[in-house]
């Protein structure tokens, strides 16, 4: 497993060493001995898939303490923008952004940490998307960065189609008013 740092303190790109032979591929997406060599010990507790078609934008999602959660994110089918933003007040990299390409094909992974807001935007006709999170999914401790926060300002990709986007996620609150215990 290469780890990569990013610009953002405590979040990064996770590429597994991806055995390929006459019969197609093989890689570990977790191995706790591994990631616990990296840095990485958080405990897992709930794996997520989403299924999505082009132009959905999830996002971007977080959960407040006690129940924040840290994610491992892949695609398995397809390709997304993931992108992460420190909500982490007192961090230097608070209200920053980072996007990457996440697909089937690079097999990328990142580790986002508890304090990021996160979403992704599909950019192949489908998706399916894959996150292990360290907490339990709890909706009264939910929140919702806008997706389009001008003091954000995340540069998601122009596509063909228009986005979908769930009521929820359009109602997401600005940086400045987001609710935030990290």
């Amino acid at each position: 497993m290469h780890l990569t740092h990013t610009s953002l303190l405590g979040l990064w790109i996770l590429e597994p060493k991806v055995f390929e032979d006459a019969r197609g591929w093989f890689f570990e997406s977790y191995n706790e001995k591994v990631f616990e060599e990296l840095g990485i010990t958080a405990k897992f507790v709930q794996d997520n898939v989403s299924y999505s078609r082009k132009g959905v934008l999830r996002g971007l999602h977080y959960q407040l303490e006690p129940m924040a959660q840290g994610k491992l994110v892949r695609v398995s089918k397809g390709e997304v923008f993931d992108v992460s933003v420190d909500i982490r007040r007192g961090s230097p990299t608070f209200g920053k952004w980072v996007g990457f390409r996440l697909s089937e094909q690079n097999k990328k992974m990142v580790w986002i940490p508890p304090g990021f807001a996160h979403g992704f935007l599909v950019l192949s006709d489908t998706a399916e998307f894959n996150y292990k999170v360290t907490n339990f999914y709890s909706p009264q401790h939910e929140r919702t960065l806008c997706y389009n926060d001008e003091q954000v300002g995340i540069e998601w990709p122009r596509l063909d189609v228009p986005l979908c986007i769930s009521e929820k996620d359009q109602k997401g609150q600005s940086l400045k008013d987001i609710e935030t215990n990290f």
